[in-house]
């Protein structure tokens, strides 16, 4: 079975790689673990997650992504290169086209790092398309039709605003706040209020099992673990859900900005479709609880969350690949 084509949504946090046919065929942290000494790359994905934290001196593990861009280029590449042969198999005769996906906001610059890295990784022909109209056409909307559609794409490096027209993007902002920066305000507010230093994993557990966008009728509680900054003491703390709507707030009024602001910068007639239709919200982050509801209160217009939210994008790569023609106005592409 040769496999012609891959649809990578490559993100700050997760990489997601999809070959149409088959569905999402790997979801894996974006994280490569590196020897100092003799810069090999050792591990990516789950493998070098693990290892976040836990390493001796002469290995590093971390992102290679920052804010949905490219931070360290030949790290990137053995990235790509390992997703694309965890698709494809090491041992393939015919090079694969890749589609990627990059964030509204990203420069040319961006662009030509992305499509060279793919190409060096192994693809034959490299396209890379901007990630509101990924998610958008993943969540099922028809995005080459005469109406306005609006996309919020919540991910972990950026969240991403877009209203879609005739296939193509009408107004757009791309903002570098999203669950990365939620997660560094829980950790944050943590350390200034109880003297407890907690790492991101733990801050990553409270925002998804206690978090909320607005404060909760019911409060949510739970118990953490952490060190206490005057004792050096491992130490045990109880959390409330109000606490954590509170240290996320102000994260949470910027994504609310940068959507106010493609609202005010949108033509009246595609206003009018979006009050009608609503917001689509996709990416990992709009699975905080009552997001929907925070995004009604502040801008008035209806939103909910695409059904598979997490996958839009990677879903959405799969679509595009198979109908090239039909959305070539989206897409950037190098031969």
């Amino acid at each position: 079975m040769f496999i012609r084509k891959i649809g990578i949504d490559l993100g700050t946090a997760n990489t997601l790689v999809f070959v149409p046919g088959k569905g999402v065929v790997a979801n894996e942290p974006s994280v490569v673990a590196v020897s100092t000494e003799d810069n090999r790359v050792l591990a990516v994905g789950n493998e070098a997650k693990e290892m976040i934290g836990r390493t001796p001196e002469t290995i590093i593990a971390y992102r290679p992504l920052k804010d949905g861009v490219i931070a360290d280029y030949r790290v990137t590449e053995a990235m790509l290169r390992y997703f694309i042969d965890r698709a494809a198999g090491r041992m393939r005769f015919l090079k694969p086209e890749v589609m990627v996906s990059v964030p509204a906001g990203v420069t040319s610059t961006e662009r030509r790092a992305v499509i060279e890295a793919t190409m060096n990784a192994g693809a034959k022909a490299a396209y890379v398309v901007k990630e509101p109209v990924l998610a958008a056409i993943g969540a099922g909307i028809p995005i080459n039709e005469a109406s306005g559609h609006m996309i919020v794409d919540i991910g972990g490096g950026t969240t991403d605003v877009a209203v879609i027209s005739l296939g193509g993007i009408v107004a757009s902002t791309s903002v570098k706040v999203a669950g990365n920066k939620l997660d560094q305000a829980i950790a944050d507010y943590i350390k200034k209020h109880y003297n407890l230093a907690i790492g991101d994993r733990t801050a990553e557990d409270i925002k998804i099992k206690i978090g909320s966008a607005v404060p909760l009728a019911e409060e949510l509680t739970m118990d953490i673990k952490g060190r206490d900054l005057m004792t050096g003491l491992p130490r045990v703390l109880t959390l409330s859900s109000h606490e954590v709507t509170d240290a996320i707030s102000y994260q949470l009024e910027e994504i609310i900005r940068a959507i106010k602001s493609v609202l005010h910068d949108t033509p009246p007639e595609l206003a009018a479709d979006i009050m009608e239709k609503g917001i689509v919200m996709s990416g990992g982050t709009s699975l905080l609880r009552n997001i929907d509801e925070l995004v009604l209160r502040e801008t008035g217009v209806p939103a909910h969350i695409a059904e598979e939210a997490l996958l839009c994008v990677a879903k959405g790569t799969g679509v595009a690949l198979e109908h090239l023609d039909v959305y070539k106005r989206s897409i950037m592409a190098k031969r």
